[in-house]
């Protein structure tokens, strides 16, 4: 099949599926969105450190010289301190009053804090800030599936996957702050499909324009691996220091673990089909 045709069937199933996902989350009572989704979050910690070690990293290796080892992990240094720092420029993407968590947990607080026109005007504000900011997001997200399947197939199949599972917790965390901000259900799943398709854009564009700087793909691997590194690391991973008990902790493990086994497992069959 022509790779153009799978970089954009993959990056628009990948962010499709992921919005898709979080207005099934949405739709069930609070109780039980509350207890799947941190089983959601341990999958994609699994998933994404998977793709990262056992994907990007070694083949990005795999295209350079020795000389220049020392160079790509300077890039995956920079990429997840880069990262740390953007996230700390548009983090305010996600708050629309006062102190308020990076994904969206304090937004029903902020809206019983908050008093009347102004706090509506600047909710709305949020909401357009956030659809922004994903649009970019998803767009980045599509360059680096693209130069995946530019250095192999396999890896940018199991690399599409897991932009699906990061995005979908945080597409949950955005829908619940739109749907604070006064936007309808069915605008904010408007707004979250329109956003996702900018990672077919970000494909399509890397495509034809990656293609002829080949040089550079594996330092696009090593940065989407910093990004995968930094997200499960910086962002996902605390979410699960919230809870202690054994059980729970036994739980995140094990799904941890599955998240891993998935994609070695992928990365087993996808290497056997012919694509």
């Amino acid at each position: 099949m022509n790779l153009l045709v799978l970089i954009i069937i993959f990056t628009a199933v990948g962010g499709f599926l992921s919005v898709m996902a979080a207005a099934v989350f949405l739709l069930l009572p609070d109780k039980q969105r509350n207890r799947v989704l941190p089983h959601g979050i341990s999958f994609a910690i699994g998933a994404l450190l998977a793709v990262a070690f056992w994907g990007l990293i070694p083949h990005a290796f795999e295209q350079v010289k020795p000389e220049m080892y020392q160079s790509l992990s300077g890039t995956i240094l920079a990429g997840i301190l880069g990262f740390f720092v953007l996230e700390k420029l548009l983090i305010w993407r996600h708050c629309h009053y006062g102190e308020c968590e990076a994904h969206g947990d304090d937004v029903h607080e902020h809206e019983h804090n908050s008093h009347g026109h102004s706090h509506h005007h600047t909710a709305k504000s949020a909401g357009a800030l956030i659809i922004v900011g994903d649009s970019i997001h998803n767009f980045v997200d599509g360059i680096l599936i693209a130069a995946a399947f530019l250095t192999d197939t396999q890896l940018g199949i199991v690399t599409s996957l897991a932009v699906a599972a990061h995005e979908i917790p945080q597409e949950v965390g955005d829908f619940a702050i739109l749907l604070a901000s006064g936007y309808s259900k069915r605008k904010a799943l408007f707004y979250n499909i329109l956003a996702s398709l900018t990672t077919v854009l970000g494909g399509i564009l890397a495509y034809f324009s990656l293609e002829d700087l080949q040089g550079s793909l594996p330092y696009f691997l090593a940065l989407a691996a910093s990004s995968f590194i930094y997200i499960a690391v910086a962002d996902l991973i605390p979410s699960l220091h919230k809870k202690t008990d054994m059980k729970t902790s036994l739980q995140q493990i094990g799904l941890i673990a599955a998240g891993v086994l998935l994609i070695c497992l992928l990365h087993g069959i996808v290497h056997n089909i012919k694509v």
